[in-house]
């Protein structure tokens, strides 16, 4: 190539390149840290670094997306605020005079979510697919009036066709059926497959589709929600999907260790609501049944449940607010099991802060990584922790998916979100937050089971990491925002 050529060349590159970087910085109006790192990759991968930055940082703050009829909406936020308000007053009847000492984290939940809180609530725990999906089919087969199923991964294996085949049943014998999925989780998910949906009259709709057959840029923004209703009365929310892999059924993984809860009370009513705003949302469907958001009361349940979800549109980050209010409120030990763990600075301080006022901290993440970018910056904030005093520990029997955190004897949280800056800001989730000291005893003693699969990651033996590791995980921290 002429040389006069090639230098004007890389000269209009940088005047581009120059441009393109002002733009993100001026109206990304993103995170500083964000901001900065796009800018980085933009300069260091000309043209291509851009292309990234328009599939993947696509800003949905501040757009209401999800909504229900006006007066449903209403009714809501009129049922939180009193909540609120009769908590202000000490006017609330708690139906445990303990969750009085977290009031502080009901009323922000309250406030920023309209998560109201229900306290009729009986709670199951699953920790394998087996349990979950047998009880889940088995509620199914029972279902008089309707079936809605959100899910961010549902594969058409073996028992995805098997809860297929549950539903075209069931529409069979006149129950509404609903099936809501992401279009990138779920990019299995073929136009034979929604022709069968269709004629099996299953009402379906996926989440931002891509215009492209087949191909779907938009990697940011997904619905990582796992949501089943039944008949308005029995709700499950948490860490499985649908796939043979959370069975256990690859070798590649082995065992799949997750954890999802199933409610029966009216906690069911929050996993009710975002289901139907995620659903209008998507199907386009008209807000027409004016009594749509129903739930039936439990006599027999004692466990106070707050539903709690949040995404890029959400004023406030919901789910992490919550977590860190938790750990703020901590007095004795905080137990966290997650896949991925890349806290924001704030969520990172606030574990600090806990170590440094005798908090036992104990983290349970998997030694066996899906992502060697995140696994690699998992470990390096991990590893910051434990040499403060932090106790963590690497799973080593399959894969540990499950996304739990307990505080001390009563407050815990199950649900879809993991311990990442993803989780809180890039995805749409739902975590159930319970009120409870037999949920959280439970919770603990899974926890204490999971250690026989584990390896503590101690002081010595991260210190004694290898040079290899300490440049990845030096790295792969530098990306953590947009990982």
């Amino acid at each position: 190539m002429n040389w006069d050529i090639y230098v004007k060349l890389m000269a209009n590159f940088w005047w581009i390149n120059t441009a393109i970087s002002l733009t993100v910085i001026f109206f990304g109006r993103k995170k500083p840290s964000s901001t900065l790192i796009w800018v980085m990759v933009i300069n260091f991968i000309p043209i291509v670094g851009f292309l990234l930055y328009i599939l993947l940082a696509r800003d949905y703050r501040k757009v209401k997306l999800f909504s229900l009829k006006e007066k449903q909406d209403s009714f809501i936020k009129l049922v939180a605020n009193a909540q609120a308000e009769f908590i202000r007053e000490g006017q609330f009847q708690f139906g445990d005079d303990r969750i009085a000492e977290y009031d502080d984290l009901v009323t922000m939940n309250l406030k920023q979510d309209e998560s109201f809180l229900t306290q009729d609530n009986d709670i199951r725990l699953f920790y394998s697919g087996d349990e979950k999906f047998g009880s889940m089919l088995e509620d199914m087969e029972n279902a008089q009036r309707s079936i809605d199923v959100q899910y961010y991964i549902f594969r058409m294996d073996t028992i995805g066709n098997q809860i297929v085949e549950m539903l075209e049943r069931k529409v069979k014998e006149g129950v509404r059926v609903r099936f809501l999925y992401d279009s990138l989780g779920s990019r299995g998910i073929r136009r034979k497959h929604r022709r069968r949906f269709t004629a099996a009259g299953i009402k379906h709709a996926s989440f931002f589709p891509s215009l492209l057959p087949h191909l779907n840029f938009r990697i940011n923004y997904r619905n990582h929600r796992k949501i089943v209703v039944i008949d308005d009365k029995i709700g499950y929310v948490g860490g499985f999907n649908v796939g043979d892999d959370y069975l256990g059924r690859y070798k590649n993984i082995g065992p799949w260790r997750d954890t999802h809860a199933r409610i029966q009370g009216l906690g069911v009513l929050g996993l009710k609501i975002r289901f139907l705003k995620d659903w209008y949302y998507a199907s386009g469907e008209k807000y027409y049944e004016e009594n749509e958001v129903t739930a039936e009361r439990n006599p027999s349940g004692n466990c106070a449940i707050q539903i709690v979800t949040s995404g890029p549109d959400t004023k406030f980050t919901n789910i992490k607010n919550a977590m860190l209010r938790m750990i703020t409120n901590a007095k004795k030990e905080i137990y966290v099991q997650t896949p991925y763990f890349i806290p924001d600075e704030g969520m990172l301080d606030a574990f600090k802060t806990a170590i440094l006022a005798d908090v036992q901290v104990h983290i349970m993440f998997p030694s066996n990584p899906d992502n060697f970018l995140v696994y690699g910056a998992t470990t390096s904030y991990i590893g910051e922790l434990v040499m403060m005093g932090a106790r963590a520990y690497a799973y080593k029997k399959g894969f540990l998916h499950t996304k739990v955190m307990l505080v001390d004897d009563l407050v815990s949280t199950v649900g879809s979100a993991n311990m990442d800056i993803r989780s809180f800001s890039l995805n749409f989730e739902a975590n159930a937050f319970f009120y409870n000291e037999a949920i959280n005893k439970e919770l603990k003693e899974q926890f204490e089971r999971d250690l026989e699969d584990c390896m503590e990651l101690t002081p010595e033996l991260y210190a004694a990491r290898s040079k290899w590791m300490k440049a990845k995980e030096a790295v792969f921290r530098l990306f953590s925002p947009i990982l």
